[in-house]
């Protein structure tokens, strides 16, 4: 409302409700995990997204289908907003064959090549190096791609993500890097830990463009992961994005969450993104209620099939211990969807070997050191 008079949204029909069924199907998902999870048939640790949907459904929708995407070990929700099958992402929570890696990385370590989800990592930080990586091979490979690498509040107070950072910015890389401030790291408020608490303040320090989010914003999301994107895309260099977010649920399953009042939570759940977007929507009469209870019963339907396939798929046989360990020279990738589901797998990424290809800008450009060297007083 703007003056007593509604505004019209500039947001399509359609968008808003593909917004709705992600972050609807994130949600389900993530309840029938912790479900799954406490009746033992999920083991190990297990880390649920339940609050913070709104950052991978956002993202998802303002970024392209082949740009790359890491994470932390929160990491089942945004393969299923990028497109990953349920029922695999399931099976591999499960540790059955089913599951993308047929069951061997679990809950900490999905990864869906096919979409262009390169993994869930279980080292608090890890991906931020990587994930540059992934960034130079775009601009060395001359792709007009980006990566997008998710990380937790902890993270940011881990060495290489200031080791990374630096690089990122010199070297003007493809990527944005989006920190999910859940405002807990483990079980520890980042304000206790952090001397500036504002995470996206700190590429201030390498001259990196960053922002702060309203992460429990569907929309804000959109809107900033969009722009940043198009800054990326225009070979302006990286992006440092804080979503301030909250995760309803522990730090992980085995976590009772104690260092919290329930009453906090109580009030973070009158903030949740789900029915925040469905209000929005209902109010510029985008959709109708009947609409979206539509998508609600066909994603419970959906993970409800999801759970029953990771049921029905088998249990590795020992002598998986001892395969895919190495890839052989010539050997071919295994398509999870067509070993799985016997589905026809054809836009597969392919890429260059490296050997023809050569890097198209200095690395250390002479000039621009001497400038700072001058600008320092080290040259007169």
């Amino acid at each position: 409302m703007f003056g007593g008079l509604a505004v019209a949204s500039k947001y399509s029909k359609d968008l808003l409700l593909t917004m709705y069924r992600k972050m609807y199907l994130m949600r389900r998902f993530e309840e029938r995990t912790g479900q799954q999870y406490g009746l033992g048939k999920i083991a190990g640790f297990c880390h649920l997204y339940i609050g913070q949907e709104a950052v991978a459904a956002g993202v998802e929708e303002a970024i392209r289908p082949d740009d790359y995407m890491l994470s932390g070990y929160r990491d089942h929700a945004q393969p299923l907003a990028r497109g990953s099958d349920p029922g695999m992402v399931m099976a591999e929570l499960f540790g059955r064959t089913g599951g993308y890696s047929k069951g061997k990385g679990g809950s900490m370590h999905i990864f869906d090549i096919e979409n262009h989800y390169y993994g869930g990592y279980g080292i608090v930080g890890a991906q931020i190096g990587l994930a540059a990586g992934m960034a130079f091979a775009s601009r060395y490979r001359n792709e007009d791609r980006i990566t997008v690498c998710y990380f937790g509040d902890a993270a940011a107070n881990q060495g290489i993500f200031h080791e990374t950072l630096n690089m990122a910015v010199k070297w003007k890389l493809p990527v944005l890097y989006i920190c999910e401030n859940n405002r807990y790291g483990m079980g520890t408020a980042i304000a206790r830990v952090a001397a500036v608490p504002e995470i996206h303040k700190r590429g201030e320090g390498y001259g990196m463009r960053h922002e702060a989010v309203d992460g429990m914003d569907v929309l804000k999301m959109y809107e900033a992961v969009k722009d940043a994107a198009a800054y990326i895309r225009a070979g302006n260099g990286p992006v440092l994005m804080e979503a301030n977010t909250y995760r309803f649920r522990g730090h992980s399953m085995a976590d009772p969450s104690t260092y919290r009042t329930k009453q906090e939570v109580e009030d973070e759940r009158k903030n949740d993104p789900i029915p925040r977007l469905k209000e929005y929507a209902l109010k510029q009469k985008l959709a109708k209620e009947e609409e979206f209870d539509a998508i609600e019963e066909e994603v419970k339907a959906q993970v409800d099939a999801a759970v029953k396939f990771a049921d029905e798929s088998p249990e590795p046989d020992l002598a998986e211990l001892w395969k895919d360990t190495i890839v052989e020279e010539g050997e071919e990738d295994v398509r999870p969807r067509e070993r799985v589901l016997g589905q026809k797998v054809t836009k597969w990424p392919k890429y260059p070997s490296g050997q023809e290809l050569k890097v198209t800008w200095d690395l250390e450009p002479r000039e621009q050191a001497e400038k700072a060297d001058k600008a320092a007083g080290l040259k007169r």
